[in-house]
């Protein structure tokens, strides 16, 4: 155990200690404060600069339309104002024709083009049994179909085909060019094919686009003529 002495002496260094120790607590504090107090001021400052800026009043130059993205409505799609085009194809061939077919139904050609959007036309193909293939395509390439029955399978050549129901080959040409999905079924009722030279559709007074399906390969056949002579 500890002497009295001993204790007398740890009491009166502890009773020296405790001035100093409370000091320094209240410089600590008084710093705290002043430290607070010059935070709030520059605060209200801030707010004071906010406020006046805010009373001052700007006139207003209208909608950024250089920085606005186009997306079309649903308006933008309505079949009454869709063009229409006519596709002579006899002598045509099958994949150039349903190229540019697709292309305009897709409306790819438009400037207000949206992926997700039916931004197209609508496009008539005549003389539908006069459309060629390059090659031996005519009895090699193959058609089928199936009756969902066991054994149902059937298979038919192209020229086949075309003497039967010619619109036919047409048809799936386009449709394998659509998306697949919603939009592809509606974008493929666009295509009208026919068989023959007659169409109902005179109303619409389509545009003959026949020519532009080779323009592409006419305009490279050049460049390398062109090329070639140089």
């Amino acid at each position: 155990m500890a002497s009295i002495s001993e204790l007398c002496h740890h009491s009166t260094a502890c009773s020296l200690l405790l001035p100093a120790r409370q000091a320094v607590q209240t410089s600590y504090v008084t710093s705290h404060r002043r430290q607070r107090s010059a935070h709030q001021e520059k605060t209200r400052h801030v707010h004071c600069q906010a406020a006046a800026v805010e009373d001052i009043k700007v006139p207003s130059l209208g909608p950024d339309m250089w920085n606005k993205t186009y997306y079309p409505k649903g308006r933008d799609t309505k079949n009454n104002q869709k063009q229409w085009y006519i596709i002579d194809a006899e002598g045509q061939t099958l994949g150039r024709l349903a190229t540019l077919a697709a292309t305009h139904i897709r409306g790819k050609t438009s400037p207000t083009f949206s992926p997700s959007m039916d931004m197209g036309a609508y496009v008539i193909v005549i003389n539908a049994e006069k459309v060629v293939v390059g090659g031996r395509k005519s009895e090699q390439k193959k058609y089928y179909r199936h009756s969902q029955q066991p054994g149902g399978l059937k298979t038919e050549a192209f020229q086949d085909l075309q003497k039967r129901i010619p619109q036919r080959i047409i048809e799936a040409a386009v449709k394998g060019m659509l998306p697949k999905g919603t939009l592809g079924r509606e974008l493929f009722h666009h295509l009208k094919v026919f068989k023959g030279p007659q169409h109902p559709h005179e109303a619409q007074q389509p545009i003959n686009i026949t020519t532009t399906i080779d323009r592409k390969s006419q305009e490279m056949r050049g460049a390398l003529l062109a090329n070639g002579a140089s």
